[in-house]
């Protein structure tokens, strides 16, 4: 919702350059032209109907105008890159003349077949981008931890970030998780925090928690705060996830069994979490220790204070191209397994999608870790 709202000049720079562009490709006959100015007519209607009127409109109402909006506005963004290229030849060859004569014979034959071309690329995209989201992938990840485990030799740990359960992720998505973890048969799962989108209103009426509960490992099931938990409603959110059946860590340690520690860390947007130096500080370190992060923004720390393995999410590798490009300047590691030192790291993709459900060049995501241990 909150990103719906501060989309409001994207919608006007977009569809409006879109408009123009597209006018001036199609034929200059009205029964072509005025359907073509009618889809955007129609779509900015949606768009401040729901942007002027979302405090009063049903939710059955407002869902769909949230969807289509949505959708139109990633599309538009892909619709505009594509576009760019174009421009840059039209302007260099205004400048230079560099084109054959027989591309600006047929410009404007050309221009239309490259705007029809790119609108069908674009579905294309657009639909192969629901599909990585709403189906997420089992991603298997191998690993071992050169410590003496008495009883245990290998241990597999379901991780499933950034559900972000919402206007677009309900009661089938939850199932889908659900059943897609059960499947793995793990020894232990690890909810890695944003399991609520923005407010927690939606997963209550559709009461996910009751398909969270369903969820079975021997070792039980563990769950951590992320940063989305700190929105709106946060204190209904926490109550909200105390009855998912999983144990909440927020600056916690736990044994799962006696083989290991489980550390679980308040998300990192809150500055008065503890530090994990005073979070393992009375920890038999001969045993091997998981840190469960949502954000990956402490991988020094967790490396300093010899831990083992620090698991995160929050980043969705970006979601939308190109998105991840920019992230690698504020992470670390942005996706996938990372090492620094003795210590290990992955960064889920998550199993969800913040906003729409669409991801382009990343997949949505159930990492299975197969964890193998030294021998006593």
């Amino acid at each position: 919702m909150k990103v719906f709202l501060q989309a409001v000049f994207g919608q006007i720079l977009l569809n409006g350059y879109l408009l123009w562009r597209g006018r001036q490709a199609l034929p200059p006959e009205r029964k072509w032209r005025m359907p073509f100015v009618l889809l955007f007519v129609v779509e900015w209607t949606l768009y401040f109907a729901g942007y002027f009127f979302h405090n009063l409109l049903p939710d059955s109402l407002l869902i769909p105008i949230l969807y289509v909006c949505i959708t139109w506005y990633i599309a538009s963004m892909y619709l505009v890159m594509g576009l760019l290229p174009a421009e840059v030849i039209m302007l260099t060859d205004r400048w230079w003349k560099w084109c054959p004569q027989t591309v600006r014979t047929h410009r404007q034959r050309i221009k239309r077949c490259f705007f029809l071309c790119l609108v069908a690329g674009v579905t294309v995209l657009m639909i192969d981008a629901h599909r990585r989201a709403v189906c997420p992938v089992v991603t298997h990840v191998y690993l071992h931890i050169p410590k003496a485990v008495e009883g245990r030799d290998s241990m597999r740990v379901a991780l499933m970030c950034d559900m972000h359960f919402g206007e677009f992720s309900g009661k089938k998505q939850a199932q889908r998780m659900v059943s897609l973890c059960n499947a793995q048969r793990p020894d232990l799962i690890l909810l890695g925090g944003d399991l609520i989108d923005y407010e927690s209103l939606i997963a209550e009426q559709l009461h996910l928690e009751e398909d969270l509960q369903q969820l079975t490992a021997p070792l039980g099931v563990y769950l951590i705060l992320g940063n989305h938990e700190y929105r709106a409603n946060r204190h209904a959110k926490r109550r909200w996830m105390e009855k998912t059946g999983g144990v909440l860590l927020v600056d916690s340690v736990v044994m799962p069994d006696s083989t290991f520690y489980l550390v679980g860390r308040d998300d990192a947007i809150n500055p008065k979490r503890a530090a994990l130096h005073t979070l393992m500080k009375e920890l038999d370190l001969s045993k091997p220790v998981l840190v469960l992060d949502h954000q990956p923004v402490s991988l020094n720390e967790i490396m300093m204070n010899h831990a083992d393995l620090g698991l995160h999410g929050h980043t969705h590798n970006g979601q939308l191209w190109p998105y991840r490009l920019p992230l690698r300047l504020v992470y670390e590691c942005v996706y996938g397994y990372w090492r620094k030192g003795h210590a290990q790291f992955y960064v889920s993709s998550g199993i969800g999608y913040a906003g729409a459900p669409y991801r382009t060049g990343t997949c949505s995501e159930l990492v299975m870790l197969h964890i193998t241990f030294d021998r006593p």
